[in-house]
């Protein structure tokens, strides 16, 4: 413990052995781009910060993929896009992608790398949506925008569409799922990544790995707070997909979380209710790792072995097959 009586966020604690060297490498070197301090600076200082660690690990577009950057039309404001292309391939999907970053954090360029590699895996066009940010917006904004673009997709590409996100953009996927699960166009599956969902954080996850490497229920918190509205209720669905009272309709679902993360119980609960009202979904707990695991995929062999389940999973998603 600090003298501040608050966890040492740079104490290893139970993870020193629970992670392997290759993992803490990757920690370690994420902390010393954005150090867990950071959080109590202004945001547009963490997004400097952010931004500027998201340009290190930027590991290049595959070869063959095309990006082309637009505008979707919303009330009183365009929302940036960027569409992937694989060249000479006729895409039999499209995914709409929806980065992480609490809210607060990213846009087109942060997870530019991955969407890059998503396309070239699985071959479908790739959608990613430069949704507003907290706290200049804060919720509904990203969910609008969210919504907007699934409409445009949904009305224009002529593709069948899936959802995927990460951290909180899982969060926004999920919702965009709930609520246009009755749409003519709905997404014919979604592949959430350690998605935030509005779980309890009185049980599971939330309690046994409170203070895990890259997030903590702090940070979480930290985050929510940011995000919500003047007297945002919790138990709104679109901003806590776990607070809706109906599961059913859904999209075949596909939900990879991390071991050591405080949001892993949120995928299994989703599962477990998506299940119950009978629908597809699946929850994989990858062990052994963190929350962003993502950017670890080109050092750390599990988090490689976890995107190539992901490319899996939006490939069966994207065909109408059903991958487990």
């Amino acid at each position: 413990m600090t003298l501040a009586g608050k966890p040492d966020m740079t104490s290893r604690g139970k993870y020193e052995t629970r992670l392997d060297p290759a993992l803490w490498a990757y920690i370690d070197s994420i902390n010393a781009w954005y150090p867990p301090e950071i959080i109590g600076l202004p945001i547009d200082k963490q997004r400097v910060v952010y931004d500027r660690m998201c340009r290190a690990f930027h590991q290049g577009r595959p070869s063959g993929v095309k990006a082309r950057d637009g505008l979707v039309a919303a009330p009183g404001h365009g929302i940036p896009i960027r569409h992937y292309q694989l060249s000479g391939n006729a895409a039999q999907a499209m995914v709409l992608y929806l980065h992480g970053g609490g809210f607060i954090l990213g846009g087109l360029d942060s997870h530019d790398d991955i969407c890059a590699e998503i396309c070239a895996g699985t071959g479908f066009d790739v959608l990613s949506v430069d949704y507003r940010l907290a706290p200049e917006h804060v919720h509904p904004a990203a969910f609008d925008d969210a919504m907007a673009v699934f409409d445009w997709a949904a009305a224009t590409s002529g593709l069948p569409l899936v959802l995927c996100g990460e951290s909180a953009g899982g969060n926004l996927a999920a919702a965009v799922a709930q609520a246009t699960r009755r749409h003519a166009r709905a997404a014919i599956g979604q592949v959430l990544i350690y998605p935030g969902l509005g779980g309890d954080e009185r049980a599971g996850s939330y309690v046994e790995h409170a203070e895990a490497p890259l997030l903590s229920v702090g940070d979480i918190a930290f985050y929510r707070d940011v995000r919500s509205a003047k007297r945002q209720s919790p138990d709104d669905p679109t901003f806590s997909p776990l607070r809706d009272n109906d599961f059913s309709g859904l999209p075949p679902t596909v939900i990879i979380t991390a071991e050591c993360d405080p949001l892993s119980s949120d995928g299994e609960t989703y599962s477990d209710r998506i299940v119950s009202a009978g629908g597809k979904a699946w929850w994989h707990e990858e062990k052994r790792l963190v929350h962003s695991f993502l950017r670890a995929r080109t050092t750390v062999p599990a988090a490689a072995q976890a995107f190539a389940r992901i490319i899996g999973a939006i490939s069966a998603l994207g065909r109408g097959e059903w991958p487990y």
